[in-house]
């Protein structure tokens, strides 16, 4: 039995190699999720943006109209 502050058996030590093999094995968990949805996030942006620019344009072009001044020309 191991005392706190002692070293204790070297199997119960944890090496730099038990932690890459962990962190290796999140990393390939994450990117796997993140390459087969990756389809639909850059479908949702590009849907996203789309909307974004027509809805600056409607709003754009209907400021123009409240703005613009009609004149009318007669002839005598």
């Amino acid at each position: 039995m191991t005392t706190p502050g002692s070293l204790g058996p070297a199997e119960d030590r944890i090496t730099r190699d038990d932690i890459e093999e962990s962190l290796r094995a999140i990393q390939t968990g994450v990117e796997g999720k993140v390459r087969s949805k990756r389809t639909r996030i850059v479908q949702g942006a590009s849907v996203g943006f789309v909307l974004l620019i027509l809805l600056v344009f409607v709003l754009g072009r209907r400021a123009g109209r409240k703005r613009s001044t009609i004149v009318e020309i007669r002839r005598v």
